[in-house]
């Protein structure tokens, strides 16, 4: 057992249950208190996006991050998976990171972005350390990337696409999707699109967690996961939720919007 009321973790976040990794440990680079990001969707868990940057630095160093990992040796994890309070690729000892990290822990190692900075060498080369990159890829025509993702304004559509493209051999490729009103219409495009970049596999998903945005059915995201038939195909009502016992429930709710 780990004793909580001990320990007090800044930048490790969880366990939680994830449908998409199983039982993960989250580690978050940029903050505790506002979003850090390029993004602003509609959708996001976190509310509006205040901190709008691309900037690559420095946040939290690696020494802190491997304290509070190491103080964590019985903890027994499915993943541990890099996402947080905004978009992880935006710190600049990503790398330096994962690598310590893999020096002490044996689960497998995800991130989550949001793909705007993957047509960027460095982030290419921090991205291919990590066992599984789970790209977001929620639209097919810079129209809707900027309703739905609403960019910083030098971010394009096609840096988007051209990033995934340049990344897609160099480790497991995974592109999310998360589907709402404004883009359900797009499922057809959105899978021919991704049968070209064949990803490991493709993430349906929809706003379960507080949003701004109504989610869609079950019938609904059914009848779009039909259009990717073929592909290696998971959603987000596929899997029955487990219960996990978290480190620190606080720091969850932190990054889920709910502080």
């Amino acid at each position: 057992m780990i004793d909580t009321e001990e320990k007090k973790f800044k930048y490790i976040y969880g366990p939680v249950f994830s449908w998409r990794l199983g039982v993960s440990l989250g580690i978050d680079l940029l903050s505790r208190e506002e979003k850090i990001c390029s993004f602003d969707c509609v959708y996001c868990q976190l509310g509006k996006t205040k901190n709008f940057t691309e900037e690559r630095k420095r946040f939290v160093s690696a020494e802190e991050i491997v304290k509070e990992i190491e103080s964590l040796s019985s903890l027994e994890v499915d993943s541990i998976t890099f996402s947080g309070m905004g978009e992880p690729t935006i710190a600049e000892n990503l790398g330096e990171i994962v690598r310590k990290i893999r020096e002490i822990r044996r689960e497998k190692i995800a991130i989550l972005t949001n793909s705007s900075l993957m047509d960027r060498e460095d982030v290419r080369r921090d991205l291919a350390l990590f066992d599984l990159v789970i790209a977001k890829l929620d639209t097919s025509s810079e129209e809707s990337f900027q309703k739905i993702n609403r960019p910083m304004r030098d971010i394009k559509f096609s840096q988007i696409l051209k990033g995934i493209e340049e990344f897609k051999d160099k480790t497991k490729l995974v592109l999310q999707i998360m589907f709402v009103e404004e883009n359900k219409d797009q499922a057809k495009k959105l899978a021919e699109l991704i049968r070209k970049i064949s990803p490991s596999q493709v993430q349906i998903n929809t706003p379960l967690r507080p949003s701004k945005v109504r989610p869609l059915s079950e019938k609904i995201i059914y009848k779009i996961k039909e259009y990717f038939k073929g592909l290696n195909t998971i959603c987000v009502y596929d899997v029955k939720k487990e219960k996990v016992s978290p480190l620190n429930e606080e720091e969850i709710l932190r990054r889920r919007g709910e502080l």
